[in-house]
């Protein structure tokens, strides 16, 4: 499996690449290709552009949950397929993969910062596939669906609101998930912001892949400016876990990757970075 980082807070090569705080990644496995996310803007199409990486047969498209920063992209994506056809280029649309909440309104302080297409537009362009439970996306990578949250210091905080039908909820974002592979080595997970807690993710991951190795882990862990208890005990997690190492990017600040780096590898993230896994 082979991921490229289209979209991060960080840009890293030395390349003109747009960075933006959300997140986008370009997956290829078993010969097909995944899009997880697509950030807040066209950044990653036009990053994906200066990196020859070409959507005109992507097979899937994953989305971690519904926050703008990981879906607001989706216009354009929208956009970037529209023109393809009527200019009668060659395409196949992917599939959407995510969970059944992701495409409801979500206000924070009476803005939305959900995602702006509902599942009613969206399914007049794209197949979608929402599941609760693990999609397995090839033989190796999974789509966890929604996550058990089963420790007492992770998603303790709501984030506004998500808005149904016929009312209003806290919201805690049930829609959060993110992909596994596996490798030789062990599980590589995947994440968009971790908002149901980076430890809960990881063990589902074990669980839904009968493994026990965490080989590296890779994305947003959710922690900016964490409380000392939660960071603490992610810290104590993480010195049990004993990954082979880690990629914390996106919505993890400098103090969690310092305190991570005491007990674990802590690599950076950034556009235009390729990791390799077997």
């Amino acid at each position: 499996m082979k991921i490229t980082v289209l979209v991060d807070n960080n840009t890293l090569i030395d390349r003109y690449f747009y960075g933006e705080p959300g997140v986008s990644y370009y997956i290829e496995d078993e010969g097909k290709t995944i899009l997880f996310d697509v950030g807040y803007s066209d950044a990653f199409l036009r990053n994906a552009q200066k990196m020859n990486i070409s959507f005109h047969t992507l097979d899937f498209l994953v989305l971690s949950h519904g926050h703008l920063d990981h879906t607001w992209g989706l216009d354009h994506l929208v956009k970037f397929y529209s023109e393809a056809s009527n200019e009668k280029q060659s395409i196949r649309k992917p599939r959407i993969v995510a969970h059944p909440l992701v495409f409801k309104s979500k206000i924070f302080d009476g803005e939305e910062i959900g995602t702006l297409i509902s599942e009613e537009k969206i399914s007049q362009h794209f197949k979608l596939e929402l599941s609760m439970k693990p999609v397995w996306i090839s033989e190796q990578l999974v789509y966890l669906g929604e996550i058990p949250r089963t420790n007492d210091y992770e998603n303790k905080r709501s984030i506004g609101m998500v808005v149904y039908e016929d009312n209003q909820e806290q919201d805690y974002l049930k829609d959060d998930s993110a992909l596994v592979y596996k490798s030789k080595n062990g599980l590589i997970i995947i994440t968009g912001c971790s908002h149901s807690g980076i430890c809960n993710i990881i063990d589902y991951a074990k669980k839904v892949c009968h493994e026990e190795k965490v080989a590296d882990v890779i994305g947003g862990f959710h922690l900016l400016n964490p409380d000392k208890n939660v960071l603490e005990k992610t810290i104590d997690y993480f010195s049990y876990l004993k990954p082979g190492t880690t990629h914390p990017c996106h919505c993890t600040d400098l103090k969690t990757k310092i305190a991570l780096s005491n007990i674990v590898p802590v690599e950076e993230v950034g556009v235009g970075m390729t990791l390799q896994y077997a």
